[in-house]
């Protein structure tokens, strides 16, 4: 997809949510936390099991430790670029929203940026669940007709020798950026690899 302009109103502005709306955000989920279980629809132990299973059994830790295995075993990270789901399941990562990903890799001269054009199709095995600003139609549209614009307002300004690629997801093809790795980091482990790796880095917006 192309990364021109086309004249578009950049003045909106969705990038990262702010303090405040997280705040509304989280009290909103817990008036519908209290509601529901009073209504005896679910209960609390339901719900502490369900966050449990996010943060723990899906989330962007397992997609930095994907990452960073492909910066250490080179055999990795072809398997990984040719078939993302069988890789993953090298690594004992699957699950729902996570059956068909495909891995992009960013390169000295190549960029990648992930968007769901149409909802929020996202590898929540990966990285957990979508980000507030990923599911607006701001950046929706935005990612697609202006995605310089976009990365610009996560702090990610590109060469204009760099080519950007967008990737749209979709209910039967997800997509994972591989960030390049970071010089000077010859030394570091692959735990202390996956550290370096963000949520952010994974979708494309930032570097």
């Amino acid at each position: 997809m192309s990364d021109d302009d086309h004249g578009h109103d950049h003045s909106h502005h969705d990038a990262p949510t702010s303090r405040r709306a997280r705040s509304e955000f989280e009290i909103r989920a817990m008036a519908l936390e209290a509601a529901l279980v009073e209504a005896g629809r679910t209960s609390t132990d339901a719900i502490d099991a369900f966050v449990e299973h996010l943060e723990h059994r899906m989330g962007p830790h397992h997609g930095a430790h994907v990452v960073a295995r492909a910066w250490v075993d080179p055999a990795f990270k072809e398997r990984l670029l040719a078939d993302g789901t069988a890789a993953m399941a090298e690594l004992g990562i699957a699950g729902a929203e996570g059956d068909d990903v495909r891995v992009v890799e960013n390169t000295d001269g190549v960029h990648n940026l992930v968007v769901c054009t149409l909802c929020s199709c996202y590898p929540w095995p990966l990285l957990g669940v979508p980000p507030i600003w990923y599911k607006s139609f701001a950046y929706r549209s935005r990612a697609v007709s202006a995605p310089r614009s976009v990365m610009a307002e996560f702090g990610t300004v590109l060469p204009d020798d760099v080519e950007v690629r967008v990737w749209d997801s979709s209910a039967a093809v997800r997509y994972l950026v591989l960030p390049e790795r970071p010089p000077g980091t010859e030394g570091l482990s692959e735990e202390e690899l996956a550290a370096l790796v963000t949520r952010d880095q994974m979708v494309g917006v930032r570097r």
